[in-house]
């Protein structure tokens, strides 16, 4: 008798979960600015960081608005771990991060030219989580960076030093296109990697894949969009 065919348990799909890098907090009205020290923000905030000078502030500030912002710094753009929206200059933010991605676009097309799109790491990641076992982590590392345009990236950043280097974790926004990543590093310079909210709501991407940061963008920026002008933003590099 032919045997019964063998019942194959399907693998559980999982999501990795997303790189979090730089948090952005929306500081509660009645939160003193003393209360916004790097040591007292994992007991405010439930966040492990470092104030990070992130935002810029706004060029027309004046020496009276000094004592709102947080962690001022001297230079041109003025840097500053956070303040009240109406201080800080977002919209130059964005602008001068759209300029940046444009150029290391024009980079990664040129270093990259003649190569097929590659699969985002995120994609290997999943698969090893999976099943551990099955496919090891030595083996999803080496099958991203034997693809060839992983290669010709890496080859890129081996001759390259400093800002000219192509970050392999945005690889996929490469792909999407010229004004897909101007895009995306625009809205990223002043929403960071994830948010809080002034009521302790958070706000994050579930993955590393594209279609999820994006998600995370569209709610983050809305939300940036129609907060109080006096609302105060703080920068956390976690």
């Amino acid at each position: 008798m032919p045997k019964s065919p063998r019942k194959v348990t399907p693998t559980p799909a999982v999501t990795p979960k997303a790189t979090i890098r730089t948090m952005i907090l929306c500081i509660p009205d009645e939160l003193p600015r003393e209360a916004l020290t790097a040591h007292q923000l994992d007991r405010n905030f439930g966040v492990r960081g470092t104030l990070s000078p992130r935002f810029w502030a706004n060029p027309a500030l004046r020496l009276w608005h000094h004592r709102q912002i947080i962690s001022l710094r001297k230079g041109r753009p003025t840097c500053c771990a956070g303040g009240p929206v109406r201080l800080l200059d977002l919209d130059g933010m964005r602008q001068a991060a759209g300029i940046g991605a444009a150029i290391r676009h024009q980079v990664f097309s040129q270093a990259v030219h003649g190569t097929r799109n590659a699969t985002p790491w995120h994609v290997y990641e999943a698969r090893h989580l999976a099943d551990p076992h099955a496919y090891p982590w030595k083996t999803a590392v080496a099958d991203f960076h034997h693809q060839p345009r992983v290669n010709a990236i890496r080859m890129h950043n081996a001759a390259t030093h400093g800002a000219g280097r192509i970050a392999l974790d945005e690889l996929e926004m490469y792909q999407a296109g010229c004004m897909a990543y101007q895009h995306h590093s625009a809205l990223t310079a002043v929403t960071g990697d994830a948010l809080i909210t002034a009521d302790g709501a958070k706000a994050a991407p579930a993955s590393d894949a594209m279609a999820d940061r994006v998600t995370y963008l569209e709610q983050a920026n809305r939300l940036l969009t129609t907060i109080d002008p006096d609302q105060r933003l703080l920068a956390v590099a976690l």
